[in-house]
């Protein structure tokens, strides 16, 4: 049997397309957005109770610290930054940590994936070809033109998967529906495996500066009680990036891994709707976990923490009650929740 693999879970962020649950004191990914199991909760699970995987490691500001002890334990390997640099050194903290050899498994804590088998068998593909050398995305399999997301152009097949030919920009409407028509476009879904070692020699390649802050970090940090905090000032000189630009779009041993697993960002609460209503909406589309009274309206969701919510006559409308406050969207209108002034307080 191989080595296991280990994965390494990124909790950052503020979710503010989320808001007005989603807030600095109780962000995304600790909100039981889909289920009982919060989002963090659901990452963990994924890669628990299985011989293919090791103890995680978490890696997350110093303001999540207190609900990943909640909801993860003390046991729970963390990884505390001295402040936001991007996913590229985040990763970095992680793969310094560990021997080189070791596969590491870079995975988001705020998405959900419906089919949990699914996904542990990409991981599979996704480590083997980590340890022929090769630094790996997932790409998820798209079923719509879908412009909120980065698209993998797959190359040439190799043995368990795709040469990555090139990671594309969120495209217009037009682009992503030709990208749909071709087949070969997959979703970037920000979850990537490789090798500890190979990554930070890519790294080391292609963002020297950084690679070589990152080690010094680790180096002088303090580690004790499962916890590691890497020193400050040598992790702030950091100039922040992330691992798409830093390492992906640099090296010459980039691959991909497609799979379809009921993926989504929960990236907003149209997101969050489609999620909830591939498994329990009405006839009509319309999702509500409020007490609620929804007449005459189609593809609605409905979210309250305690008031009563009534809408007649309306279609792809979204009602958000939280506290004192109260958000009504539409559909469309769902991507841009984070701009609002009352977002991130």
């Amino acid at each position: 049997m191989s080595d296991p693999i280990h994965p390494v879970i990124l909790c950052g962020g503020g979710g503010t397309r989320l808001w007005p649950m989603s807030r600095p004191a109780r962000p995304k990914p600790f909100l039981p957005l889909l289920g009982e199991r919060t989002l963090f909760q659901q990452a963990l699970d994924r890669v628990a109770g299985s011989s293919i995987f090791a103890p995680p490691t978490v890696v997350a500001g110093e303001a999540h610290i207190a609900p990943i002890r909640e909801q993860g334990g003390d046991a729970l390997a963390l990884i505390v930054e001295p402040c936001g640099r991007n996913t590229a050194p985040a990763i970095a903290l992680a793969a310094a940590r560990l021997p080189d050899d070791a596969v590491m498994l870079v995975c988001p804590s705020d998405h959900h994936i419906g089919d949990v088998p699914a996904f542990v068998a990409a991981a599979e593909a996704a480590a083997a070809l980590a340890r022929q050398g090769y630094l790996v995305a997932f790409g998820i399999a798209p079923d719509r033109p879908e412009t909120g997301y980065g698209y993998l152009k797959q190359g040439s097949e190799i043995a368990g998967g795709f040469e990555l030919d090139r990671f594309v920009e969120k495209p217009d409407r037009e682009r992503a529906e030709a990208f749909l028509a071709d087949g070969s476009y997959s979703w970037n879904g920000g979850i990537f495996a490789f090798g500890a070692g190979q990554y930070m020699e890519e790294l080391g390649r292609h963002r020297p500066d950084m690679a070589s802050a990152v080690r010094r970090a680790v180096a002088d940090g303090r580690d004790s009680n499962s916890t590691l905090r890497p020193d400050a000032a040598a992790f702030e000189s950091i100039v922040g990036e992330s691992v798409d630009y830093a390492v992906m779009e640099s090296t010459a041993r980039a691959a991909m891994v497609p799979v379809s697993m009921a993926w989504s960002d929960i990236g907003n609460w149209q997101a969050l709707h489609e999620a909830r209503a591939a498994t329990g909406a009405d006839a009509q589309g319309n999702v509500a976990d409020a007490r609620h009274e929804l007449s005459n309206c189609t593809n609605v969701m409905a979210v309250s923490d305690g008031p009563r919510v009534s809408v007649l006559g309306l279609e792809g409308v979204i009602v958000v009650v939280d506290g004192d406050d109260v958000l009504v969207t539409s559909a469309a209108g769902a991507q841009n929740v984070g701009k609002l002034s009352g977002a991130g307080k």
